[in-house]
Parts: C-alpha cells; structure tokens; sequence
C-alpha cells in the first residue's frame, strides 16, 4: 500500500500544513549549509596539505617572504592564512630589529609579536570554519519538536472527530496520518541535521590542531633563528 502524499496534504490543517513547509523551508537551508560546508572544507584541506608540504622547504631554506607569498594565494586554507599572518609579522619584526627609533619604549620581542599574530588570525579561522554549524545545531535539536507540535494538533484533530459520534476509520486514518508524517519528517531533518554537525564539528577540530601544530612548530623555528 502506498503513501499518497497529495492525499496526506489534502487532508492535513492548515496549522500542521504551516508546521510542515516550515520544517520543509529549514531542511533545504540545512542541505544548502551541508553542501557549502563540503565545499569549503575540501578546499581547505587541499589548500593546506599543499601549503604545509611547500612550507617545511620555504623554512629550511629561511625563505620567509617566499612562505609568505605561497600563503597570501592559498585564501582557502586556515593554516596559511594563520601562517600569513605570522610570517607577516616575523618580516616585519625583523626590520623593526635592524632600526632603533627615538620613541622606543623598551626591547622588541620578536617571539611574542610572531605568537600574538598566530593567535588572532587562529580565532577568526576558527570562527570562519564554524560558519553554519549552529544551525545545523539548531535544527537537529528543534525540529523533533516541531515535529511533535504537528503531531499534537493532529491528534487534537482526531478527538475533534470522535466528538461527534461514531466515526469510521476512513474518517479518523487521515488525520492520524497527518500527525505520523509531521513526526518523522521532524525526526528525519533532525537526524541529518545532527550527524552533519557532529561530522564537521570532527572536521573543525582537525583543522584547529593543524593550525596549533604548525603554529608551533613556526614558533620554534622562530625561536632557533633568534639563537642562532
């Protein structure tokens, strides 16, 4: 036996009608955020794997400005852009070692400059990557309910029907259809919408320790260049 959706609409109120294009209306923004999120973070990972696998010979052989350069056109990436931005500041704090003005107000740290730098660019790309994910949140905890308010007022229907006497089944199985379909396609949005955000919530954290680690490792080859 079939599910005649036509039918199912027909038959449904129109505040389960309302409820029911509503959940439609987030399900396509949540699949539109699904499909931008893939997107960016596949670019993001190619763009840094290339990066970080230029970086390791752009730093052996202290080519500063040459990382910088192969960073600024990677703008998909976290990490070169975190990079960009540190490397920018180790070019500039190493002209800034060469001069002393008259308004210094004390030593130049070179090392906190470069760190400082590394920890700004990394909030903003973290908070880039993140983009979307608290919808997608939003909708995997809201719409069971949503779902279950429908559910609720078709089921009120249903008591309305049985006020008036005997009743067939004919009379009584549309709207407890309505209240059914209202309830799984709440819990159907629902489930996407939560293993998508526990996926790219996986993915945001890959992309924070990659940032961490190659932060890090800047940082000591910072460190090693101020000793020697």
């Amino acid at each position: 036996m079939g599910l005649d959706l036509v039918e199912l609409w027909n038959n449904m109120s129109i505040i389960v009608k309302i409820i029911t294009v509503g959940m439609l209306g987030m399900s396509v923004f949540m699949i539109y955020v699904i499909a931008e999120r893939l997107i960016a973070y596949s670019s993001a990972s190619g763009q840094s794997i290339r990066y970080v696998q230029a970086l390791g010979n752009f730093l052996r052989d202290n080519n500063a400005v040459g990382a910088l350069n192969a960073a600024k056109q990677m703008k998909q990436s976290p990490v070169a852009n975190v990079m960009a931005s540190g490397l920018t500041a180790l070019v500039a704090g190493r002209e800034a070692l060469k001069t002393e003005g008259p308004d210094d107000v004390g030593d130049f740290d070179l090392v906190d400059s470069v760190n400082r730098a590394l920890e700004r660019v990394k909030e903003r790309e973290t908070s880039n990557l993140r983009k979307g994910l608290p919808y997608l949140g939003t909708v995997a905890s809201a719409t069971p309910f949503i779902g279950l308010l429908g559910t609720v007022i078709g089921i009120l229907g249903t008591f309305q029907l049985l006020k008036g006497g005997s009743v067939t089944i004919n009379e009584i199985g549309p709207k407890i259809s309505e209240a059914l379909v209202s309830t799984a396609l709440g819990l159907a949005v629902a489930i996407i919408a939560a293993m998508s955000f526990n996926f790219f919530t996986s993915r945001v954290e890959s992309f924070v320790i990659d940032m961490n680690d190659v932060s890090s490792e800047f940082i000591d080859f910072v460190l090693r260049e101020g000793r020697n």
